[in-house]
């Protein structure tokens, strides 16, 4: 039987990569929450304006942003489930 378990200090730079992943996940969320605000902007002046494409695509806009601020929130908790899947397999 084999059991490898990922080697934290293995290589040089892996906290310098950690840093930067840290770095690329809050710069994701913060895109995510300024995509979130114009698509809102955009969805209220295609409602108030009584412009039906303008809104479904404020609409569209609010739910991709939120989806990636969920994939970009919960990326490290995917990545951990399924490497405990992976690892019961």
């Amino acid at each position: 039987m084999i059991d490898i378990d990922p080697n934290t200090d293995g290589l040089p730079g892996i906290e310098q990569l950690r840093v930067i992943v840290g770095a690329a996940m809050t710069v994701g969320l913060i895109l995510a929450v300024l995509a979130l605000i114009i698509s809102a902007v955009v969805w209220g002046y295609g409602a108030n304006s009584s412009n039906p494409h303008l809104a479904s695509r404020g609409k569209v806009g609010v739910l991709v942003s939120c989806g990636a601020a969920i994939i970009c929130g919960a990326s490290v908790t995917l990545v951990n489930f399924f490497w405990n899947v992976g690892q019961s397999v």
